[in-house]
């Protein structure tokens, strides 16, 4: 059977676990950055290949800006990269129609994915028994659900909050991302800015050339509080608010 692009509509046998009744499974792992979803992401592929399973790795932006998932551990795999015109039913259909296997997905960087590509997820794990494993951000910078986390949340079979404790500045739970361009915490902008997560510089720290034209931009993890407040460490204020004493 195939559909109408002339690929097939289900996938080729991938073993004992493919002729068994338990069901595929969409689980989406969320946090905020640093709190190591690539570097499980990694470890589940590790997992499930090492039993013989296939799997597909996808990535959209990652931090190496090449086709990779990366952890900040130093552990690193070739994947596929995807952005939010990439049909995800027709990437793994074309893998079938070339005899290769996809018995489970892992997906980083989920939050990028656009709603009806989560569909798409949902999709291939009902139809045709292909576990996927998403792993990405909770919220963006302005402490609002990406559309593809939205989308997450609301239709996969398990969600799980990634344990790895991340600390704000000031040793409370770091739960919140914040985007700091030139120092000063911003809560306007395009939803989608891949930069790094090095923490904001001491305010004593050299200060970077002023002919430079492109913004330094980079993220940080903060408390609830001090995401709040704007305040990206003991001396360092945001608009409009007071330095720590």
């Amino acid at each position: 059977m195939s559909d109408a692009e002339g690929l097939p509509a289900s996938v080729p046998a991938a073993g004992d676990r493919r002729r068994a009744p338990a069901p595929a499974h969409l689980r989406f792992f969320h946090g905020p950055m640093d709190c190591g979803k690539s570097t499980l992401a990694l470890q589940v592929d590790h997992n499930q290949s090492r039993q013989g399973r296939s799997g597909l790795l996808l990535t959209q932006g990652d931090r190496s800006a090449r086709p990779r998932i990366t952890s900040r551990v130093g552990l690193a795999r070739e994947a596929v990269e995807v952005d939010a015109g990439t049909d995800l039913l027709l990437l793994v259909r074309t893998r079938w129609a070339d005899g290769t296997r996809v018995d489970y997905l892992i997906v980083d960087e989920a939050q990028f994915l656009t709603p009806g590509q989560v569909d798409q997820l949902a999709e291939l794990v009902d139809a045709s028994h292909v576990d996927v494993y998403a792993f990405g951000l909770t919220t963006d910078f302005r402490a609002r659900l990406f559309p593809g986390t939205q989308r997450l949340l609301e239709v996969a079979d398990d969600v799980q909050r990634i344990q790895v404790e991340v600390l704000c500045w000031c040793g409370a739970p770091g739960l919140l991302n914040a985007r700091v361009v030139d120092g000063q915490m911003v809560r306007e902008g395009a939803t989608v800015v891949v930069a790094d997560t090095a923490p904001t510089p001491a305010p004593d720290s050299v200060a970077p050339d002023a002919s430079t034209t492109v913004p330094e931009t980079h993220y940080q993890v903060l408390c609830r509080r001090h995401h709040v407040l704007g305040l990206l460490g003991p001396g360092a204020a945001g608009p409009g608010q007071l330095a720590l004493p």
